[in-house]
């Protein structure tokens, strides 16, 4: 056996015995480096995992979980969704609407899918209920909003894509806003028709004075987004940089402006973004020793030579990696898969003349929908615990929202544009 097909039938096995990622990734390099006959010392390995997370720019990662978590418990999430329901609440779906809105304000803050929906849901769900919308519905609705956690900026894949691509974060950053506002627009879409047809309740509308008073509210997490893009653009501090500075700001505003994060919460939260902090970096190191061993066997060349004898027309490629990406977001955790396939598929990208930016923006979006697709699909999971339905519920109402995206991905892939639009 080769060693590139006992390393994938290692990872294949390991994942469906419930493996972690990181700890499968690992595990299938090393058995492969024992095993077979492949010329690759096994010291190796220890310095490639070194090596992995010796990267300035990944300091990021920790510090946006962590802001990310300290403003979850903090009462910024109730207070932008108050803030969205003051202006679209009286219209058709108008609470949807404003969980959508909402969970796109949080994804520019915490830069993670799940901790959207854990973030939103808790309050989005019970409240959608009340108004008299179907509990799987609110719940597919606050999973697919969570999905542009990782497309609008900051984003952790995004600086994942930019270490392993060798390309601006700042870039990568501005290129996800429009994505995904358009993201959003697809969903509030699929809210208002699914609404219309089921007669939901409308709220009160809100007269100037409430709309203020809710504005005066959330004024401060309002303008936490506008801290970080706005320090990043106008040259104040880099995106790593910008990490920290989330970090003070969100333990400022949570701990004594808001005064809803106690000092004990505060430490459970701290406790809560290292172990997802360790969970991560494992899955990155790992996945480096995995591309390693692919980059050895030439599996990047072998693919390149598939696919562009289907054909090297950029319209078909793309359509084939939307297809491959779609299908391998559905299994593999999106960090690894940016780790693993970006060596593999930006060289053919660029080759054939697309943008490394554009491509990394449709890698994200695309990976972005593994988040509510079975069996991964970490948003359901999470939506599943804050709402106590099953899986098979929410996936049954989330499916038309998933064709919306679909089409939305579509825009982004052959409209470079839409991404490219403030580069």
């Amino acid at each position: 056996m080769s060693p590139a097909i006992f390393l994938f039938a290692s990872l294949i096995i390991l994942l469906l015995l419930s493996v972690p990622v990181g700890f499968s990734l690992i595990l299938a390099s090393v058995l492969t480096i024992l095993i077979t006959d492949i010329d690759l010392p096994f010291n190796l390995i220890t310095q490639v995992i070194i090596t992995a997370n010796d990267s300035f720019p990944l300091m990021a990662i920790p510090f946006f979980i962590f802001a990310g978590d300290i403003m979850g418990k903090g009462g910024i999430s109730q207070r932008l969704f108050k803030v969205a329901n003051s202006f679209v609440g009286h219209y058709t779906g108008g609470f949807a609407i404003a969980a959508i809105i909402t969970a796109m304000f949080f994804a520019a803050i915490s830069g993670s899918g799940p901790a959207t929906v854990a973030a939103i849901g808790a309050i989005m769900i019970p409240e959608m209920v009340k108004r008299g919308y179907d509990k799987a519905f609110a719940t597919a609705v606050v999973a697919a909003a969570g999905t542009i956690g990782i497309v609008i900026p900051p984003s952790i894949p995004m600086v994942i894509y930019g270490v392993s691509a060798n390309v601006s974060i700042g870039d990568m950053f501005l290129a996800g806003i429009m994505p995904g506002v358009l993201m959003g627009l697809g969903l509030i879409v699929w809210a208002v028709l699914y609404a219309k047809k089921h007669k939901f309740e409308k709220s009160e509308k809100a007269n100037v004075k409430e709309r203020l008073q809710a504005i005066n509210e959330g004024k401060w997490a309002l303008f936490m987004p506008v801290i970080i893009l706005g320090g990043i653009y106008g040259g104040v501090f880099t995106p790593t940089e910008a990490a920290v500075v989330a970090v003070i700001y969100g333990f400022v505003l949570s701990m004594f402006v808001y005064r809803e994060l106690k000092w004990k919460d505060f430490f459970k939260v701290a406790m809560g973004s290292s172990i997802t902090t360790g969970t991560i970096m494992i899955i990155v190191a790992a996945a480096a020793v995995f591309g390693r061993i692919l980059a050895l066997e030439q599996i990047p060349n072998q693919i390149a030579q598939t696919v562009t004898a289907i054909s090297d027309n950029p319209i078909v490629f793309l359509i084939i990696i939307n297809v491959m990406l779609i299908l391998v977001g559905a299994f593999m955790e999106t960090i690894a898969a940016i780790i693993i396939l970006t060596p593999i598929m930006l060289p053919l990208a660029m080759g054939l003349g697309i943008d490394p930016v554009h491509f990394g923006i449709i890698m994200i979006v695309n990976l972005s929908l593994g988040f509510i697709t079975p069996p991964l699909g970490l948003n359901l999971f999470v939506a599943s615990g804050v709402s106590n339905l099953k899986i098979e519920a929410i996936v049954k109402k989330i499916m038309p929202g998933f064709i919306m995206l679909i089409f939305v991905l579509l825009l982004i892939t052959y409209i470079p544009g839409i991404s490219l639009i403030f580069l």
